[in-house]
């Protein structure tokens, strides 16, 4: 009887083990800073990136939103804001756009066909909002901070871990992993707007993301980025959210996602890396979001409009190249493929459908313009790449000033001509 006893105790002890260590591996990533000084060093961290709040608002979605002032805010940790001060509004807008007559507070969107209405909010609205004098900032949390590689790649991409789309062709990026379909214009440029319709991707692995969204690039060091994206290992779920990014050396050691040091937000209603819904299903409704980003001609920051409401800028002072003017526009989608066991991800782009579909089923950009140098939107001519078989796109040019020169992109990665 005792060794019957025995040999149980052995059995629930190793079963004990055995989930112990199931979950260690399932989690490896929220255990890799296990001693006590890498714990102090994310409080740390923690300390810095959460600034003390005049008001919190917990979303549905299990985000916390602090209402914090805009004086206070991440972007003037950056040494070169410092003494920076806040600028309430642009000098110029692309032809002469006046924002007293825009207000898109709901930030409503009407789709194409007249038959339905997507108003497009972000899910902490219905639980508060930020008073005046404040801005509206996701929480970060350990959590968030444990699913990185590491502190320092916090809130960054990697440098070998992305290529510029536009100096290779987008399919021959495997060792990076990124794979695209997108449209691109070259030449000397102000800005840029665009409507990017809103869709929620299935990602194969917690550490690909699937996205769409405009690319400023100055020269071969600068980038300014924004649109939406679904980031399992940046936010812990597979919520579609509003991103923006910004670098001035090629992703190697400057820049960061959302609101880190660098980009002054000035709207105490949109949270950046905060969810947005609803998004488009497949044969219904529609759902999109236009984002307009230019240069003041004045002082040369480059604003960023949500659906004609005014966001922040990135200051110029933190470029060298787009401090001048941008070379190269691009818009479209972008996918991780980590290869796993050798066979390429099942993450869908956009809605996962191919652009051959069309509307309703396809993802698209539409209503693309650039910003010349007389401060005019103008219609570009557009050029095209793609990650042949398994994401791909369609560009196309309409007079109806609904779509302009558009394009439906994307795709749902491992198929049979995908493997």
């Amino acid at each position: 009887m005792a060794e019957v006893n025995t040999t149980f105790r052995f059995m629930m002890v190793m079963y004990v083990f055995m989930f112990v260590r199931l979950c260690y591996t399932e989690n490896s990533n929220l255990t890799s800073f296990r001693s006590p000084q890498e714990d102090v060093e994310v409080q740390t961290l923690l300390s810095r990136l959460n600034k003390h709040p005049v008001k919190s608002i917990t979303s549905s979605d299990g985000d916390i939103i602090d209402c914090v002032h805009i004086s206070h805010q991440l972007a003037f940790d950056h040494p070169l804001l410092k003494n920076h001060t806040i600028k309430m509004r642009p000098s110029y807008h692309p032809n002469r756009i006046n924002l007293d007559d825009i207000k898109v507070s709901s930030l409503m969107n009407t789709s194409s066909d007249g038959l339905s209405s997507s108003p497009i909010t972000q899910l902490w609205h219905s639980n508060g909002k930020c008073p005046k004098g404040t801005i509206p900032i996701r929480r970060t949390t350990k959590e968030d901070i444990l699913r990185a590689s590491s502190l320092k790649s916090y809130g960054k991409k990697k440098s070998s871990f992305v290529t510029q789309p536009s100096i290779i062709d987008a399919k021959l990026d495997q060792q990076g992993h990124h794979e695209y379909a997108y449209a691109y214009a070259s030449g000397e440029f102000y800005g840029t707007k665009a409507t990017l319709n809103l869709w929620n991707p299935k990602v194969q692995e917690s550490n690909e993301f699937s996205l769409a969204q405009i690319w400023i690039i100055g020269g071969s060091t600068d980038t300014i980025e924004a649109g939406w994206q679904v980031y399992p290992g940046m936010y812990g779920d597979t919520n579609t959210r509003l991103f923006i990014y910004w670098t001035s050396d090629w992703y190697k050691t400057t820049g960061c996602y959302n609101l880190c040091s660098g980009f002054v937000q000035t709207n105490n209603k949109i949270a950046i890396g905060g969810s947005i819904s609803p998004t488009s299903q497949i044969d219904g409704s529609q759902a999109a979001i236009t984002i307009l980003i230019w240069k003041d001609g004045k002082n040369g920051d480059w604003w960023m409009q949500l659906n004609g409401e005014q966001v922040g800028y990135w200051p110029s002072s933190l470029y060298s190249q787009l401090s001048k003017s941008a070379s190269m526009l691009e818009w479209g989608g972008e996918v991780v493929n980590l290869g796993l066991n050798g066979q390429h991800t099942t993450t869908q782009m956009g809605s996962g459908q191919f652009p051959q579909q069309g509307f309703r089923k396809a993802s698209y950009i539409r209503s693309i313009q650039t910003v010349d140098g007389t401060n005019t939107l103008r219609t570009p001519n557009l050029n095209s790449a793609h990650q042949e078989g398994c994401y791909d796109i369609s560009t196309r040019f309409s007079n109806d000033s609904y779509w302009g020169a558009h394009f439906y992109f994307g795709g749902p990665g491992r198929n049979p001509n995908c493997q």
